[in-house]
C-alpha cells in the first residue's frame, strides 16, 4: 500500500540533494504538534511569508498556523463556529480552516502525505526526476509547491475549467501545466494523461491523490488528530461529538473520519456529493459547478464501509450561499438577521467547497434533529482566494446580486435546508459504492481484484495504513540525519 523499502543506491544522492537546498523534512509528529519543531526552524519561520517558496514552510503544513500572512508562529487549531443565526440549526457546526496553510488550502498536506514517503526511501529523486500531479485544483497547486521547494521539476494536470486563480498561481510556480478537457466531474480525462504520460519513457513519478495511500494517511494522522484537539477544546460539559461531514473529491479529507470514530464512538461520517454528479447516491454521472468535489467514480483510497451517510447538494445551493457569503448585499441582509459581524467576517474563509461543506453538516443536524449539545465538523479546504473569478462571472452572467437574492439564497438553501438526498447508508449501500471501484480502479487501472476485496473484508486494511505513520516519520528523521540535519 505504502512501500517503505529504502533504495539504498539512491538514498545517500537524494539526502545529498536536500542538503544543497537546506530542505529539512518535517514528521507527522510535528505536523500534528508544532511544539516538536526545532527551535531554529521557528526562528527561521519569524521572517518567512506562509506562501513564499522557502523550504522551512514544509514546518507550516500544520492546522496550527497563526492566520497571519507573514512571520507567523504556531497556535491552536484554525476554526470558525458557525452560529445558529447563520445555519438555522441549533447543533454547533465547527469548520477547521484551510487558508492557513501554505498555497491556501490543506491540499498542500495530502501532496506531502503522497510524496514523502518516496522521498525518503529514495524511490523518488527529485534531482533526475519529475513529479506529475493529477488533480482538480489545490492537490496540484500543493504537489507543485513542494515540489518547488524541493528543486525538481514539476507537471500540474488539471481540468481546463477549473477557476483562473489555480493556472495563475501554478504558472509562478509549477514547471509544466497540462489541462485536460472537462471541469471538476472529468477525471478519466486525467487518468488518461497520466497513462500517456507514464508510457512515454520520460523518467517521471505520478503521485495520484485518488489512489496513493499518503493522501489517506496524512488525514488520518494530521487532520483526524488537529480535529480531536479542536473538539477538545470547544465541547462543553455535557456536549457530544456526533459526527464528521465531508463532501468527497479524492476522498482523503474523509479518512479523518475514521481516525474520529476509533476516538469518539458512535459517532458518524457523512460523504458529501453534488446531485448533478450523483455517484454515491445513484450510480450516476453528470456535470457540477461545486470545485473539489464529485468525481464519477469512487478513489480507491475512500474507505467506503466506513462511511455512513451519502448527502446530496444541489450545486446551485453552493453557489447561491457562496455569492450570499461573500457579496455585500448577502453579507449585510445576514447582519439584519442577526448574524453577528465576527461571523459575517469570517465567511470569506469558505470557499465553494467550504459551503457545501457546511451545508452538508446542516443536512446531516436536521436528519439527526440535533440539538445545541450535538457538535458535528466539517472542513473549509480552501477560502475565496481561489474563486474571486467566478463571483465576476456570476455576476456577468446573472447579475448583481441583490438584497431579493439574498433572502432567497437565506431562506432557500439555508434555514430552508432539508433532508431531501439525505441518505443512511446500510451494510449493502456501502458494499455497492465500495463495488463501484472495480471499474474504475481494477479494469482500468491495473488495481488488483485481491486488493479490492482486502478493502472490504480484510479488518486490519485501513488500520494498517494508519499504524505506518510512525515507520514513517522514523524514516524522516533517518533521512534528514542522513542530509546533515
Amino acid at each position: 500500500m505504502i512501500d517503505l523499502t529504502v533504495d539504498e543506491a539512491v538514498i545517500g544522492r537524494v539526502a545529498a540533494h536536500t542538503r544543497e537546498r537546506n530542505v529539512r523534512i518535517p514528521t507527522l509528529a510535528q505536523m500534528r504538534d508544532p511544539a516538536l519543531i526545532p527551535p531554529d526552524v521557528r526562528a527561521g519561520l519569524e521572517v518567512v511569508g506562509l506562501w513564499d517558496l522557502h523550504p522551512l514552510n514544509l514546518y507550516r503544513i500544520t492546522w496550527h498556523n497563526e492566520p497571519v500572512p507573514r512571520g507567523g508562529g504556531f497556535g491552536g487549531v484554525n476554526l470558525v463556529e458557525w452560529p445558529p443565526s447563520l445555519t438555522g440549526v441549533e447543533a454547533r457546526i465547527i469548520s477547521l480552516i484551510g487558508k492557513w496553510f501554505p498555497t491556501g488550502a490543506h491540499k498542500v498536506g495530502a501532496a506531502f502525505g503522497c510524496l514523502v514517503p518516496r522521498l525518503v526511501t529514495g524511490r523518488f529523486d527529485p534531482a533526475s526526476q519529475k513529479a506529475v500531479w493529477p488533480s482538480t485544483g489545490n492537490y496540484c497547486r500543493g504537489g507543485a509547491y513542494d515540489s518547488n521547494l524541493l528543486g525538481c521539476e514539476s507537471v500540474a494536470i488539471l481540468p481546463e475549467g477549473m477557476s483562473r486563480e489555480r493556472f495563475e498561481w501554478l504558472r509562478t510556480v509549477a514547471g509544466e501545466i497540462i489541462k485536460t478537457p472537462g471541469s471538476e466531474s472529468n477525471v478519466k480525462e486525467i487518468f488518461d494523461k497520466c497513462n500517456e504520460l507514464a508510457a512515454s519513457g520520460e523518467d517521471l513519478v505520478i503521485f495520484n491523490q485518488f489512489d496513493e495511500f499518503g493522501n489517506y494517511l496524512w488525514h488520518a494522522s494530521v487532520t483526524g488528530p488537529a480535529v480531536e484537539e479542536a473538539l477538545r477544546g470547544a465541547m462543553r460539559e455535557g456536549d457530544r461529538f456526533r459526527g464528521f461531514a465531508v463532501t468527497t473529491g479524492s476522498a482523503g479529507t474523509i479518512a479523518a473520519g475514521d481516525y474520529l470514530k476509533q476516538r469518539f464512538p458512535g459517532s458518524v461520517i457523512a460523504a458529501g456529493e453534488s446531485i448533478q454528479c450523483p455517484t454515491m447516491l445513484l450510480n450516476g454521472f453528470g456535470e457540477h459547478r461545486i470545485e473539489g468535489i464529485g468525481d464519477k467514480h469512487i478513489p480507491w483510497v475512500h474507505n467506503a464501509k466506513n462511511t455512513d451517510f451519502a448527502i446530496g447538494l444541489d450545486d446551485e445551493a453552493a453557489v447561491s450561499l457562496t455569492r450570499l457569503f461573500n457579496e455585500p448585499a448577502g453579507q449585510d441582509y445576514l447582519a439584519s438577521q442577526g448574524v453577528d459581524s465576527g461571523t459575517v467576517e469570517s465567511l470569506p474563509l469558505l470557499g465553494i467547497s467550504g459551503a457545501a461543506n457546511v451545508l452538508s453538516a446542516v443536512k446531516l443536524a436536521k436528519y439527526y434533529e440535533m440539538g445545541g449539545r450535538d457538535v458535528l465538523v466539517t472542513i473549509a479546504t480552501d477560502s475565496m482566494d481561489m474563486y474571486r473569478s467566478r463571483l465576476h462571472e456570476l455576476t456577468e452572467d446573472r447579475g448583481a446580486f441583490t438584497s431579493h437574492d439574498a433572502v432567497a439564497a437565506y431562506h432557500r438553501h439555508l434555514l430552508g435546508a432539508s433532508t431531501e438526498h439525505v441518505h443512511e447508508l446500510s451494510y449493502y449501500d456501502r458494499k455497492r459504492i465500495h463495488n463501484l471501484k472495480y471499474y474504475t480502479w481494477v479494469e482500468q487501472q491495473g488495481k488488483t481484484y485481491e486488493e479490492i476485496q482486502a478493502q472490504w473484508y480484510d479488518d486490519d486494511y485501513w488500520t494498517g495504513i494508519q499504524a505506518l505513520a510512525d515507520p514513517i516519520d522514523e524514516l524522516i528523521i533517518e533521512f534528514n540525519r542522513l542530509a546533515g540535519f
